[in-house]
Protein backbone atom coordinates (compact mmCIF):
# COMPACT_ATOMS: atom_id res chain seq x y z
CA UNK A 1 0.00 0.00 0.00
CA UNK A 2 1.22 3.63 -0.73
CA UNK A 3 2.26 5.59 2.50
CA UNK A 4 1.95 9.48 1.96
CA UNK A 5 3.10 11.89 4.48
CA UNK A 6 -0.12 13.72 5.66
CA UNK A 7 -0.63 16.89 7.13
CA UNK A 8 0.54 16.20 10.35
CA UNK A 9 3.48 14.77 8.58
CA UNK A 10 3.29 11.03 10.05
CA UNK A 11 3.47 8.13 7.87
CA UNK A 12 0.26 7.45 7.77
CA UNK A 13 -1.82 6.45 4.44
CA UNK A 14 -3.31 10.43 3.25
CA UNK A 15 -7.10 10.04 1.78
CA UNK A 16 -7.45 10.63 -1.43
CA UNK A 17 -3.94 11.70 -1.86
CA UNK A 18 -2.03 11.43 -5.49
CA UNK A 19 -0.70 7.77 -6.11
CA UNK A 20 2.84 7.65 -5.03
CA UNK A 21 5.64 7.56 -8.22
CA UNK A 22 6.87 4.44 -8.76
CA UNK A 23 10.44 4.73 -10.25
CA UNK A 24 10.70 2.61 -13.16
CA UNK A 25 14.65 3.59 -13.42
CA UNK A 26 17.12 3.04 -11.53
CA UNK A 27 18.23 7.09 -11.10
CA UNK A 28 14.34 8.29 -10.86
CA UNK A 29 12.49 10.78 -9.04
CA UNK A 30 9.30 12.07 -8.75
CA UNK A 31 7.41 15.06 -7.96
CA UNK A 32 6.29 16.41 -4.35
CA UNK A 33 2.78 15.89 -3.52
CA UNK A 34 2.64 19.69 -2.99
CA UNK A 35 2.94 22.43 -5.45
CA UNK A 36 1.42 24.93 -2.44
CA UNK A 37 4.17 27.58 -1.06
CA UNK A 38 5.56 25.69 2.71
CA UNK A 39 3.23 25.39 5.41
CA UNK A 40 4.20 25.36 9.34
CA UNK A 41 4.94 21.70 8.84
CA UNK A 42 7.01 22.33 5.83
CA UNK A 43 8.53 25.60 7.98
CA UNK A 44 9.13 23.27 10.79
CA UNK A 45 11.13 19.94 9.07
CA UNK A 46 13.19 22.63 7.11
CA UNK A 47 14.26 24.57 10.81
CA UNK A 48 14.73 21.46 12.65
CA UNK A 49 16.97 19.36 9.69
CA UNK A 50 18.67 22.92 9.68
CA UNK A 51 19.76 23.40 12.80
CA UNK A 52 21.19 20.15 13.46
CA UNK A 53 22.80 19.80 10.20
CA UNK A 54 24.51 22.99 10.67
CA UNK A 55 25.84 21.98 13.75
CA UNK A 56 26.92 18.75 12.53
CA UNK A 57 30.01 20.14 10.54
CA UNK A 58 31.19 22.10 14.06
CA UNK A 59 30.32 17.94 16.00
CA UNK A 60 32.73 16.41 12.68
CA UNK A 61 35.94 18.82 13.60
CA UNK A 62 34.99 18.20 17.22
CA UNK A 63 35.41 14.26 16.06
CA UNK A 64 38.84 14.68 14.18
CA UNK A 65 40.12 15.88 17.31
CA UNK A 66 40.52 12.15 18.06
CA UNK A 67 39.48 10.21 15.28
CA UNK A 68 40.83 10.15 12.02
CA UNK A 69 38.19 10.78 9.27
CA UNK A 70 36.73 6.98 8.47
CA UNK A 71 36.29 6.62 12.00
CA UNK A 72 33.55 9.60 12.37
CA UNK A 73 32.34 8.78 9.21
CA UNK A 74 31.43 4.85 9.93
CA UNK A 75 30.81 6.35 13.61
CA UNK A 76 28.17 8.69 12.74
CA UNK A 77 26.63 5.95 10.29
CA UNK A 78 26.48 2.90 12.69
CA UNK A 79 25.07 5.60 15.31
CA UNK A 80 22.33 6.49 13.20
CA UNK A 81 21.22 3.08 12.24
CA UNK A 82 20.84 2.13 15.65
CA UNK A 83 18.69 4.92 16.50
CA UNK A 84 16.63 4.66 13.35
CA UNK A 85 16.49 0.19 14.06
CA UNK A 86 14.44 0.93 17.21
CA UNK A 87 12.05 2.87 15.92
CA UNK A 88 9.08 0.45 15.15
CA UNK A 89 8.18 1.77 11.81
CA UNK A 90 11.23 0.98 10.67
CA UNK A 91 10.96 -2.87 11.53
CA UNK A 92 7.14 -2.67 9.96
CA UNK A 93 8.14 -1.50 6.77
CA UNK A 94 8.86 -3.74 3.62
CA UNK A 95 10.98 -2.87 0.40
CA UNK A 96 9.38 -4.32 -2.39
CA UNK A 97 12.31 -6.57 -4.26
CA UNK A 98 12.58 -4.16 -7.34
CA UNK A 99 13.46 -1.12 -5.07
CA UNK A 100 16.16 -2.45 -3.23
CA UNK A 101 18.90 -1.46 -5.93
CA UNK A 102 17.53 2.26 -5.44
CA UNK A 103 17.99 1.94 -1.62
CA UNK A 104 21.46 0.52 -1.44
CA UNK A 105 21.96 3.52 -4.17
CA UNK A 106 20.65 5.99 -2.14
CA UNK A 107 23.11 4.99 1.11
CA UNK A 108 26.29 5.21 -1.58
CA UNK A 109 25.33 8.95 -2.49
CA UNK A 110 23.36 10.30 0.17
CA UNK A 111 25.73 8.46 3.23
CA UNK A 112 28.54 6.65 2.25
CA UNK A 113 30.12 9.25 -0.44
CA UNK A 114 29.21 12.20 1.17
CA UNK A 115 29.70 11.32 4.92
CA UNK A 116 33.47 9.92 4.11
CA UNK A 117 34.13 13.00 2.12
CA UNK A 118 32.94 15.81 4.92
CA UNK A 119 35.80 15.05 7.44
CA UNK A 120 38.06 14.15 4.69
CA UNK A 121 37.37 17.87 3.91
CA UNK A 122 37.54 19.79 7.30
CA UNK A 123 41.26 18.34 7.64
CA UNK A 124 41.56 21.84 5.52
CA UNK A 125 38.65 23.82 5.82
CA UNK A 126 36.49 25.41 8.58
CA UNK A 127 33.29 23.94 9.78
CA UNK A 128 31.91 27.37 9.18
CA UNK A 129 32.82 26.94 5.55
CA UNK A 130 31.84 23.95 5.30
CA UNK A 131 28.51 24.73 6.34
CA UNK A 132 28.48 27.59 4.33
CA UNK A 133 29.38 26.05 1.03
CA UNK A 134 26.23 23.94 1.71
CA UNK A 135 24.28 26.89 0.40
CA UNK A 136 24.57 25.67 -3.17
CA UNK A 137 22.79 22.27 -2.86
CA UNK A 138 19.55 23.61 -4.08
CA UNK A 139 21.18 25.03 -7.37
CA UNK A 140 22.26 21.22 -7.59
CA UNK A 141 19.35 19.65 -6.67
CA UNK A 142 17.16 21.53 -9.49
CA UNK A 143 19.85 20.46 -12.10
CA UNK A 144 19.65 16.81 -10.92
CA UNK A 145 15.72 17.29 -10.81
CA UNK A 146 15.73 18.93 -14.40
CA UNK A 147 17.63 15.98 -15.80
CA UNK A 148 15.47 13.22 -14.19
CA UNK A 149 11.73 14.93 -14.65
CA UNK A 150 13.22 16.45 -18.19
CA UNK A 151 11.51 19.78 -17.81
CA UNK A 152 13.27 22.93 -16.21
CA UNK A 153 12.75 23.89 -12.61
CA UNK A 154 9.94 26.46 -12.00
CA UNK A 155 10.64 30.36 -12.27
CA UNK A 156 10.84 31.25 -8.40
CA UNK A 157 12.94 28.07 -7.90
CA UNK A 158 15.29 29.34 -10.84
CA UNK A 159 15.73 32.75 -9.35
CA UNK A 160 16.07 31.51 -5.68
CA UNK A 161 19.03 29.14 -7.33
CA UNK A 162 20.71 32.22 -9.45
CA UNK A 163 20.79 34.07 -6.16
CA UNK A 164 21.82 31.19 -4.03
CA UNK A 165 24.88 30.33 -6.72
CA UNK A 166 26.03 34.03 -6.24
CA UNK A 167 26.21 33.42 -2.42
CA UNK A 168 28.26 30.22 -2.68
CA UNK A 169 30.89 32.15 -5.00
CA UNK A 170 30.88 34.87 -2.30
CA UNK A 171 31.45 32.10 0.28
CA UNK A 172 33.85 29.95 -1.72
CA UNK A 173 36.53 33.26 -2.51
CA UNK A 174 37.97 33.29 0.66
CA UNK A 175 38.90 29.34 1.00
CA UNK A 176 40.26 29.29 -2.85
CA UNK A 177 42.92 31.65 -2.17
CA UNK A 178 43.73 29.24 0.85
CA UNK A 179 46.35 27.39 -1.03
CA UNK A 180 46.36 24.13 -2.54
CA UNK A 181 45.22 22.11 0.35
CA UNK A 182 42.26 24.76 1.13
CA UNK A 183 40.99 24.62 -2.66
CA UNK A 184 41.09 20.55 -1.98
CA UNK A 185 39.00 20.62 0.50
CA UNK A 186 36.66 23.02 -0.92
CA UNK A 187 36.10 20.87 -3.92
CA UNK A 188 35.82 17.52 -1.65
CA UNK A 189 32.97 19.93 0.00
CA UNK A 190 31.58 20.75 -3.24
CA UNK A 191 31.34 16.90 -4.80
CA UNK A 192 29.91 15.96 -1.38
CA UNK A 193 26.88 18.45 -2.03
CA UNK A 194 26.68 17.29 -5.81
CA UNK A 195 26.33 13.87 -4.16
CA UNK A 196 23.61 14.82 -1.88
CA UNK A 197 22.08 16.40 -4.61
CA UNK A 198 21.13 13.23 -6.47
CA UNK A 199 20.37 11.31 -3.12
CA UNK A 200 17.43 13.87 -2.74
CA UNK A 201 15.96 13.13 -5.60
CA UNK A 202 15.77 9.77 -5.57
CA UNK A 203 15.13 9.61 -1.31
CA UNK A 204 11.56 11.21 -2.78
CA UNK A 205 9.81 8.11 -4.96
CA UNK A 206 11.18 6.27 -2.30
CA UNK A 207 9.76 8.19 0.63
CA UNK A 208 7.08 8.07 -1.47
CA UNK A 209 5.86 4.84 -0.74
CA UNK A 210 7.84 3.70 2.07
CA UNK A 211 8.04 6.61 4.28
CA UNK A 212 11.60 8.22 5.19
CA UNK A 213 12.13 5.95 8.19
CA UNK A 214 12.35 2.68 7.15
CA UNK A 215 14.15 3.87 3.79
CA UNK A 216 16.74 5.96 5.54
CA UNK A 217 17.54 3.06 8.67
CA UNK A 218 18.33 0.36 5.46
CA UNK A 219 20.14 2.96 3.19
CA UNK A 220 22.31 3.69 6.60
CA UNK A 221 22.96 0.34 7.24
CA UNK A 222 24.59 -0.29 3.23
CA UNK A 223 26.75 3.16 4.16
CA UNK A 224 28.35 1.38 7.31
CA UNK A 225 29.17 -1.69 5.32
CA UNK A 226 31.19 0.57 2.02
CA UNK A 227 32.72 2.64 4.46
CA UNK A 228 33.76 -0.36 6.82
CA UNK A 229 37.26 -0.86 4.81
CA UNK A 230 38.38 3.03 5.43
CA UNK A 231 37.33 3.12 9.30
CA UNK A 232 39.57 0.04 9.76
CA UNK A 233 42.52 1.99 7.95
CA UNK A 234 41.84 5.04 10.51
CA UNK A 235 41.48 2.86 13.89
CA UNK A 236 45.09 2.26 14.72
CA UNK A 237 45.48 6.29 14.40
CA UNK A 238 42.57 7.09 16.43
CA UNK A 239 42.00 7.27 19.95
CA UNK A 240 39.50 6.97 22.39
CA UNK A 241 38.52 10.89 23.94
CA UNK A 242 35.17 11.49 26.15
CA UNK A 243 34.22 14.72 24.02
CA UNK A 244 35.29 13.68 20.66
CA UNK A 245 33.24 10.23 21.25
CA UNK A 246 30.50 12.19 22.66
CA UNK A 247 30.58 14.43 19.51
CA UNK A 248 30.17 11.42 17.06
CA UNK A 249 27.45 9.57 19.02
CA UNK A 250 25.46 13.45 18.99
CA UNK A 251 26.13 13.35 15.13
CA UNK A 252 25.18 10.14 14.72
CA UNK A 253 21.97 9.49 16.77
CA UNK A 254 20.26 12.92 15.95
CA UNK A 255 22.53 14.20 12.97
CA UNK A 256 22.71 11.14 10.92
CA UNK A 257 19.30 9.55 12.00
CA UNK A 258 16.65 12.03 13.08
CA UNK A 259 17.56 14.70 10.82
CA UNK A 260 17.32 13.15 7.61
CA UNK A 261 14.37 11.32 8.73
CA UNK A 262 12.78 14.99 8.61
CA UNK A 263 14.62 15.68 5.68
CA UNK A 264 13.64 13.01 3.49
CA UNK A 265 9.83 13.58 4.85
CA UNK A 266 9.97 17.18 3.18
CA UNK A 267 11.21 16.06 0.07
CA UNK A 268 8.63 13.72 -0.43
CA UNK A 269 6.24 16.08 0.67
CA UNK A 270 7.71 19.00 -1.45
CA UNK A 271 10.10 17.57 -4.04
CA UNK A 272 13.95 17.18 -4.19
CA UNK A 273 13.97 21.12 -5.08
CA UNK A 274 11.98 22.79 -2.93
CA UNK A 275 13.20 20.17 -0.27
CA UNK A 276 16.98 21.11 -0.37
CA UNK A 277 16.15 24.59 0.71
CA UNK A 278 16.87 23.11 3.85
CA UNK A 279 20.50 23.75 3.04
CA UNK A 280 20.17 27.53 2.54
CA UNK A 281 19.75 27.95 6.66
CA UNK A 282 22.53 25.76 7.36
CA UNK A 283 25.25 28.32 6.76
CA UNK A 284 23.60 30.66 9.36
CA UNK A 285 23.92 27.68 12.00
CA UNK A 286 27.40 26.38 10.53
CA UNK A 287 28.54 30.35 10.55
CA UNK A 288 27.34 31.63 14.24
CA UNK A 289 28.88 28.22 15.81
CA UNK A 290 32.21 28.09 14.02
CA UNK A 291 32.46 31.28 14.83
CA UNK A 292 31.40 31.41 18.32
CA UNK A 293 33.27 27.82 19.31
CA UNK A 294 35.78 27.52 17.51
CA UNK A 295 36.88 30.89 16.77
CA UNK A 296 36.53 29.59 13.05
CA UNK A 297 37.43 33.33 10.86
CA UNK A 298 34.90 34.45 8.53
CA UNK A 299 35.58 37.12 6.11
CA UNK A 300 33.25 39.79 4.62
CA UNK A 301 32.35 38.12 1.59
CA UNK A 302 31.42 35.41 2.83
CA UNK A 303 28.49 36.72 5.04
CA UNK A 304 27.25 38.83 1.91
CA UNK A 305 27.20 35.29 0.07
CA UNK A 306 25.65 34.00 3.20
CA UNK A 307 22.67 37.12 2.91
CA UNK A 308 22.31 35.99 -0.86
CA UNK A 309 21.49 32.21 0.19
CA UNK A 310 19.18 32.98 2.55
CA UNK A 311 17.48 35.29 0.03
CA UNK A 312 17.41 31.81 -2.48
CA UNK A 313 15.61 30.33 0.32
CA UNK A 314 12.62 32.35 0.14
CA UNK A 315 12.33 32.79 -3.46
CA UNK A 316 12.57 28.71 -3.54
CA UNK A 317 10.23 28.08 -1.02
CA UNK A 318 7.26 29.66 -3.12
CA UNK A 319 4.73 28.01 -4.69
CA UNK A 320 5.39 26.05 -7.10
CA UNK A 321 6.84 23.07 -9.01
Amino acid sequence: MTSLRNSAGTDEPAPNAPTAATPGRLPATAEGTSAAPFGVVDWGLVAFAAAIWGASFLLIAEGLEAMEPGVVTIGRLAFGFVTLAFVPKTRQTRIAAGDWPRVALLGFVWFAIPQTLFPIAEQWVSSAVAGMLNGGLPMFAAAVSAILLRRPPGRSQLQGIVVGFAGVVCISLPSLQGGSKTALGTVLVLLAIVAYAFAGNLMVPLQQRYGAIGVIARAQLVAVVLTAPYAIVGLGESRFEWKPFGAVLLLGTIGTGVAFVAAGTLMGRVGATRGSVIAYLIPVVALVLGALVRDDPVDAIAVVGLALVLAGAWLTSRAGR
